[in-house]
Order: C-alpha cells, then structure tokens, then sequence
C-alpha cells in the first residue's frame, strides 16, 4: 500500500534527483493554475461550454504527435536537452496567455493556439522525463522515486486548482499566467544543473518501424487493447470537466473559486485512493475489476450530474478519482504481464497517449452535449453512456471478463507508475 509521506531515500542520496523533483513541484502546480485558467477564461468570454470542450479536443493532435515521437525521441537525443528545449517552449506558449489576457479585448484564437501547443510539448516532455527518472538515481531508490513523484503530482492536482481559483479572483488571470511561467523559470534552472542524460549506447534513430511495431503487438493483445478503449469509454463520455465553470457559475452560484474546487475535487480523492491500493495484489480477475471500477466511475458521475448540493458534489468527485486510481492499478497489471520488455517503452508512449487523449475527447463530447441539452445533462447522460459502454466492451471483448491475472502480482513499482499514470489522467497537467 502506498504511503502519504513516502521513502525520502532518493530525495537524501541523490542530489540531481532532489533538484528535479523539486523543480517539478513547483512546475506542477504552476500548470494546474493554468489548467484552471484556461477553462475559467474560455467561459468567461464566449459563455459557451461547447467552446471550453473545444479547448481541450483542440490540442488532441499536437498531444498524441508529441507522445508518439517524443518517446524515440528521448531514445535518440541527450534527454537533459530535450528537457532544456521543452521547458523553455512551455514557458513561451504561457507568456502569449499572459500577453492576452493582459489586452483590453482578449483574443480566443490565443487561447486555442496556445493550449494546443502546450499539449504538444508536453507529449514531448513526459517520455524524456520518466526516462531520465532511472539515470539519475540507484536502482533500489527507483521505486520510491516514483512514490515521491506520484505523492507530488497528486498533491498538485489538489493545491493548484484549489490555489488557482482564488488567486484569478484576487490577482486576475494574467497575474496567473506569470505565475505559471515562472514556475517553468525554476523547471529549466533544475533542469540546467542536471548531468548529461544520454541515452544507452549513444541512442537510436528515430524512426517510424519501431513505432509501428508497437501498434502490431497491441493490436495483437485483445485483452490489452480492451484496457486501452475502457479507459478512452471512460474519459470520453465520463470526464465532465469541460462544464466545470457553466456548473460553478450557473449551478452552484459561485466564480472562479468554485470552479477551482471542482477541478481540484477528483485530484484529492485520486490523493485519498492511491493510499489505499494495497488490497489490489490480491484481486485474481483482474479485468472484472477494471470494469467495476469504471462503471463506479460513471454511475459516480451521473449521479454528480443531478445533485445541485456542491458538497456532495465535490464527494461524488473525489469518489470518481479514487476509482479511477484503483481501475489504473489493474490496467498497469495487465500491461505488465501482456508487453514484452523490449516493447515497454513505446507502450508506455501508447498508453500516455491514451490516457492525456481520451479526457480531450470528452471535453468536445461533454461541449456537445451540454450545447444539446445542458450542461447538467451533458453529465448525467455521459455517466450512464459510460457504465452502457462497459457493458459492451465485456460483450465485444470477453477476454476482459474472463482475465484471471496470469498469477502474477503487480510490482510496487507498477502500482506507483499506474498511479501516476491515472493522476496525470485526472490532472492534464504536467505529467511528473
């Protein structure tokens, strides 16, 4: 079971890694600021919830491009300089939202460029960042590591939002911006006292074969691919962000710090429910599992959709995120046992993709439905369109229900990858 204060091992014995992690820190909750402001801003100015699901779909390309290349591309490249250049791109892309939101009359087109290049560059950078993780400390601290980061990033998802709604009603939104480049300010200074980070063997070519061979073995795993297109059903019709600010405004009676504890709700019980996954080593059907916590995942969120009480609302989130952490431990499992080692890697690019792209494309389903039939129907209707689609995935694709697990338990590694994993998923934020 993973521990709230984890192993500081890592953080005593080795320095560079000490430097990253707190850069990233600070990174991260920078980004949910931006996260927050970004949908805060889009509502403000067009009032349209369709727009705010525009925003997130909008950087879907530039995502999925980003993760797919930015894996060989830390294969081939010194990985501290592709950090160095992401860093610096990052920040550039949140000085033109601060540069706008500064203007008398802000521009919308801005807030679409931007974010969509954002996406883009942070589908390079995670593939580079979770590959210098083992460079830079011992083997034995690699696992406590990853507790640290995982512990960081979903402290992140709660204090960014939470902190991201109050300061853009006290400071304004361009204030927040620079907050958030400033943040990547102290990213890149870590990042500059960083060794070289050169791949094995000098790196390999970048390269469609190697990417395609990766989409050939997935295709080939049914079992795996299921876990992949249970997650996208999940995130798809299931992930109501995009109507977080009409509900806080409309709904709720509140502004952008209600706003903010929406955002910040799912994060703190995806917080709550990564400390309790020890329980998951003994669960032997493992894909019945997955599929029990997806469908709590949507019934959560259509009940979340017809209950105007915040409180409750904000359980009912948290409830959803802490399913979602539990349903990802198990999909790490099987991904484990089904990818052959040589092929972890670009898997991992895969399955990033996936789980950074699938909350983008419910942002556009939930826009759609919301300019259809409001935003509380664009929730309730998402959530049993989620539990339905379980339902036909285990018809479509039995293998998931009939997953014994293979007897082999999930590392504690794994675990604390698949949490990350599922946060990062919560979050679109900067992955750790």
């Amino acid at each position: 079971m993973a521990a709230l204060f984890a192993d500081v091992s890592p953080l005593r014995h080795s320095r560079d890694f000490r430097r990253l992690w707190a850069g990233q820190t600070v990174s991260a909750i920078g980004s949910q600021l931006t996260l927050v402001a970004l949908a805060y801003q889009t509502f403000h100015l067009t009032h349209s919830t369709f727009m705010v699901g525009l925003l997130g779909f909008i950087g879907l390309v530039p995502l999925l491009a980003g993760a797919l290349w930015g894996g060989t591309l830390a294969d081939a490249w010194d990985r501290k300089r592709v950090l160095t250049l992401t860093q610096c791109a990052m920040a550039l892309a949140v000085i033109g939202l601060a540069v706008n939101a500064d203007l008398d009359h802000p521009e919308v087109w801005v807030l679409f460029v931007c974010a969509a290049a954002s996406a883009g560059l942070q589908g390079l950078d995670w593939p580079a960042r979770r590959a210098a993780l083992p460079m830079l400390v011992a083997d034995e601290d690699v696992t406590a590591a990853v507790t640290l980061q995982t512990t960081t990033m979903a402290l992140s998802m709660v204090v960014g939002p939470a902190l991201g709604g109050v300061l853009i009603a006290r400071l304004g939104l361009s204030t927040v911006y620079l907050i958030d480049v400033s943040t990547f300010g102290v990213s890149l200074l870590v990042v500059l006292f960083l060794p070289r980070l050169v791949p094995s063997g000098g790196g390999t070519p970048m390269g469609l074969r190697s990417m395609t061979e990766g989409f050939r073995h997935l295709k080939s795993e049914r079992l795996l691919s299921a876990t992949y297109v249970i997650d996208l059903n999940a995130m798809i019709f299931g992930m109501p962000r995009a109507v977080f600010p009409a509900l806080a405004v409309h709904l709720y009676g509140g502004g952008a710090g209600v706003v903010g504890l929406l955002y910040a709700a799912p994060g703190a019980g995806a917080l709550v429910g990564s400390l309790f996954t020890g329980w998951t080593a003994r669960i032997r059907h493992q894909g019945r599992a997955i599929a029990a916590c997806v469908v709590v995942w949507g019934g959560t969120i259509a009940v979340f959709g017809v209950v105007p009480v915040l409180w409750i609302g904000l359980i009912l989130l948290a409830v959803a995120g802490a399913a979602d952490v539990i349903s990802a431990v198990f999909r790490q499992n099987v991904q484990q046992r089904a990818v052959p080692d040589h092929l972890q890697g670009r898997l991992s690019g895969t399955f990033f993709a996936v789980v950074a792209g699938g909350p983008r494309l419910g942002d556009l389903e939930t826009g759609v439905a919301a300019a259809i039939g409001g935003p509380e129907f664009a929730v309730w209707s998402g959530g049993l369109a989620c539990v339905v689609g379980v339902g036909v995935l285990l018809w479509r694709i039995p293998e998931l229900w009939a997953d014994d697990g293979g007897g082999r338990p999930l590392s504690r590694r794994a675990e604390n990858e698949a949490v990350a994993e599922a946060v990062s998923e919560l979050g679109e934020g900067e992955p750790l």
